[in-house]
């Protein structure tokens, strides 16, 4: 596309004749015609300016609380890319979870080139937690990215919304996976079962995450709830275990204190982020910073690794023990 540094009106436009029917809509309609390649030429040369809420189509409304600083539709992803490095209501949600995406990886990455003397299991192992930091990159690769191009088309929004929140589900799956395993190491028969309700609750999750509706505004709450109570569903198996294991081991070797810090940090966030706050108390105030979506961003990084602490901290038990296992554990 070449558009010239500064736009100009075609000299040889149809002339408006007041005494010819007819004439006035094709003058219009060429004017709205030149008017939208102006506006793509200014998007696809990053001149484009934020716009208050107010002025948004409806399918780029979703917080009524954040009134100025928004990006207006811009049908190129190039342009949508470059706006990473402007200032807008997005950066904050953007760069929170790209940043958070490559610490994870690095993260991720590190771990899984540990020397194997530091597993009982090597393959097995870096298998359970690797399936942890898988479900941890997508979320957060899926997130920075619906946040970057939501502003490009309706359909593709709704194409980024849906992955964004397929990602959340394979967050709180992939986190299920190690810390059941390794609570549950000597007991692998109510570690498959959990596994297998917790799969089957994600991947319903999933399904009813592609529902158009999902993402609409009137179902925040909806969207909060249903995450919540896929997290939530973790509390059976810790009350399985810490009632057969005693409340001392729990929270000893068990790590369960490190389990309710991360499961604080996440409720918190999603509690942020269905009430609005702060913005719903200070309308305008918290457009660009500090708006309840990238608090929630913030909890989310951090209930993650928090979590990933929680399961080094198991890892590095049964390693300690060599697994540690007697047949009074096989039996429970």
């Amino acid at each position: 596309m070449k558009c010239s540094e500064d736009y100009k009106h075609n000299d040889e436009s149809p002339q408006e004749d007041e005494g010819f029917m007819g004439m006035s809509p094709l003058l219009q309609a060429h004017h709205a015609m030149e008017r939208m390649e102006e506006f793509v030429c200014k998007v696809w040369e990053g001149r484009w300016r934020v716009i208050p809420h107010d002025v948004l189509p409806d399918w780029l409304k979703d917080n009524d609380y954040l009134l100025h600083g928004h990006r207006p539709p811009m049908p190129s992803f190039r342009a949508c890319f470059k706006s990473i490095f402007r200032i807008h209501t997005e950066t904050g949600n953007i760069w929170t979870h790209l940043l958070g995406c490559v610490f994870f990886l690095c993260l991720g990455i590190f771990y899984m080139f540990r020397p194997n003397m530091s597993f009982v299991a090597p393959v097995q192992e870096k298998v359970v937690v690797g399936l942890f930091f898988l479900g941890a990159i997508l979320c957060l690769s899926f997130s920075w990215l619906f946040h970057t191009v939501y502003c490009h088309s309706e359909g593709v929004s709704r194409l980024f919304s849906k992955l964004d929140y397929s990602g959340i589900a394979l967050l709180i799956m992939g986190s299920f996976v190690p810390w059941l395993y390794y609570s549950f190491y000597c007991n692998p028969q109510p570690c498959f079962i959990y596994l297998i309700v917790i799969c089957v609750l994600g991947i319903a999750a999933i399904i009813v995450s592609q529902w158009d509706m999902f993402a609409t505004p009137e179902y925040r709450g909806v969207r909060a709830g249903v995450f919540l109570g896929l997290g939530l569903s973790g509390v059976i198996p810790t009350l399985h275990f810490v009632i057969s294991e005693g409340l001392l081991k729990a929270a000893t070797m068990g790590q369960i204190g490190w389990l309710a810090l991360m499961a604080c940090l996440y409720i918190t966030g999603a509690a942020l982020y269905a009430a609005r706050i702060p913005e719903r108390f200070f309308p305008g105030k918290c457009d660009i910073w500090f708006h309840s979506h990238q608090l929630f961003h913030v909890f989310v990084v951090a209930g993650a690794f928090v979590h990933f602490h929680g399961v080094s901290n198991l890892q590095e038990f049964r390693f300690t023990v060599g697994g540690g296992c007697t047949e009074e554990d096989g039996m429970q």
